[in-house]
């Protein structure tokens, strides 16, 4: 009996031997185990302490000793507390000069450092020069620059015959002082983070809106900004972060005074956790200033995306 092409294929088919099962997948934990250090530093130095950190604005300890659970006595007495409030409007005030003042300066650098002229680079890296040195060099040699007495700027000033100006020992200079050197700090990041937006702007578009007979300024409006707008919202979070967090500035310079007008969140929990032994008023404080930072944060991002 002969076997058609047809019969032929098919008894090959059923002859066949069945498919193999897949193979097991191999995961591979050499990577895992490599990571493995450097994620039980990262709980030791960061996590640890969090937690701790949280644990101790919920007791009325020392630094000597914990101290027993008191739920949230330590928040309700710090919300009643004057000294809290009025830390917090000078974080807020020194915040929010310290981001617009260093946006401004920064963006208006930027705007300058894209064009084209001689020692351009140059002039790129001595303006860098605030954020890449030691914050503890830069703030006192201002401090020696603005001293009540013998500072260089009021020594300058007597040759005119003004001053002298107390930086530091007058309550609204001494605010003043410690905003504008936040902000000397501060403009190099916004100055280079706008510099990298803005060479990423198509040239084209500056040629059309040229050609629609656009200004400088609606150029800017309709062109720049837009192309460095995500950009910003970001700079803007990040500086507020800081500038709240900053410690060194303020205590560098003022120690929180005089007459604790620049005190700041982050000097009220280090004085009520060193200085006063209340460790749970500190950390409150501490966690306050936590909760804040990150609802500022996340309603700043929303309205990002919602644009």
């Amino acid at each position: 009996m002969s076997i058609t092409p047809m019969n032929a294929k098919a008894q090959q088919q059923t002859t066949a031997t069945p498919p193999s099962a897949p193979a097991r997948r191999h995961v591979d934990t050499l990577p895992y185990l490599l990571l493995l250090p450097s994620i039980v530093m990262i709980c030791i130095i960061e996590l640890y302490p969090f937690i701790t950190g949280l644990l101790y604005s919920f007791q009325n300890g020392s630094l000597l000793a914990p101290g027993s659970f008191v739920g949230l006595e330590n928040y309700l007495a710090t919300f009643s507390d004057p000294e809290f409030l009025y830390s917090l409007g000078f974080s807020a005030l020194f915040a929010v000069f310290s981001v617009i003042g260093s946006y401004l300066l920064g963006l208006g650098l930027a705007l300058l450092l894209v064009q084209n002229f001689p020692l351009r680079g140059l002039f790129r890296v001595l303006l860098i020069i605030p954020w890449i040195l030691s914050s503890i060099v830069t703030i006192v040699s201002w401090r020696w620059l603005i001293q009540d007495q013998h500072g260089s700027i009021n020594v300058l000033l007597s040759w005119f015959h003004l001053g002298p100006i107390f930086f530091l020992s007058d309550t609204r200079w001494a605010v003043v002082s410690v905003i504008v050197i936040k902000i000397w700090r501060s403009f190099p990041f916004m100055m280079i983070s706008l510099i990298a937006a803005l060479q990423t702007i198509d040239g084209n578009l500056y040629e059309a809106a040229r050609i629609d007979g656009a200004g400088r300024w609606a150029s800017f409006r309709s062109v720049t900004f837009p192309g460095i707008y995500n950009i910003s919202i970001i700079l803007w979070i990040l500086m507020t972060i800081w500038s709240v967090n900053d410690f060194e500035t303020p205590w560098l310079l003022t120690q929180g005074g005089p007459s604790n007008a620049t005190e700041s969140l982050m000097i009220l929990a280090y004085k009520d956790t060193f200085a006063r032994n209340t460790v749970g008023s500190g950390s409150a404080v501490a966690f306050i200033s936590l909760i804040i930072l990150m609802v500022l944060a996340i309603v700043m991002m929303r309205f990002r995306n919602r644009e």
